[in-house]
């Protein structure tokens, strides 16, 4: 799967994690890994103009999602004519996101990550215009949200022990040679 992102916001984000919260939400929504997809962080200027110009509403918003192709997630990637799908772009604005974050009493980067799960969703042809629409898409971002954080402190708590244990074992004389080295 490939994804590529731009920080044109001039605020200062983890553009690896971003790109981690959309790889996971397409993985969990069994999207082809020939798949690509494009995440943009803009100015609030920019996403202004963007919002007025697509989505005919004034100001700034936090996310807006273009897809490209449609998608058939049922094709197999070794099928005849396989070739990578153009899921769309995904445009963050980290300025109008930073607000939010600071309202919902967490990081800018977990606000950001909930941003990127909704902007995937919307490129997957999921919406929240009618109750029903807005049950369903958002129930789905709960929980990949909370499997991706779950498996980001999982992933952050191992490091912490190798790095504890790598620690015990230097103390102890047992460390492994680093590559290159002698033992």
């Amino acid at each position: 799967m490939s994804i590529e992102i731009a920080n044109e916001s001039g605020v200062d984000v983890d553009e690896a994690s971003i790109v981690s919260a959309a790889r996971y939400t397409l993985e969990k929504m069994e999207v082809s890994p020939l798949a690509e997809l494009s995440i943009l962080c803009v100015t609030l200027e920019v996403m202004e103009d963007l919002h007025e110009r697509w989505m005919d509403l004034p100001g700034p918003t936090d996310v807006m999602a273009f897809p490209m192709d449609e998608f058939d997630s049922s094709r197999r990637p070794d099928a005849p004519d396989a070739s990578p799908a153009l899921l769309g772009d995904i445009v963050l604005c980290p300025a109008f996101a930073k607000d939010q974050a600071k309202t919902a009493g967490h990081r800018l980067i977990d606000e950001l990550h909930l941003l990127t799960v909704h902007g995937c969703l919307h490129l997957l042809g999921y919406d929240h215009a009618e109750p029903a629409e807005e049950r369903e898409m958002f129930g789905l971002q709960k929980r990949i949200l909370g499997e991706f954080q779950a498996a980001v402190a999982a992933h952050q708590a191992r490091d912490a022990q190798r790095d504890v244990d790598d620690r015990v074992l230097g103390i102890a004389g047992l460390d492994a040679p680093r590559p290159g080295e002698t033992p």
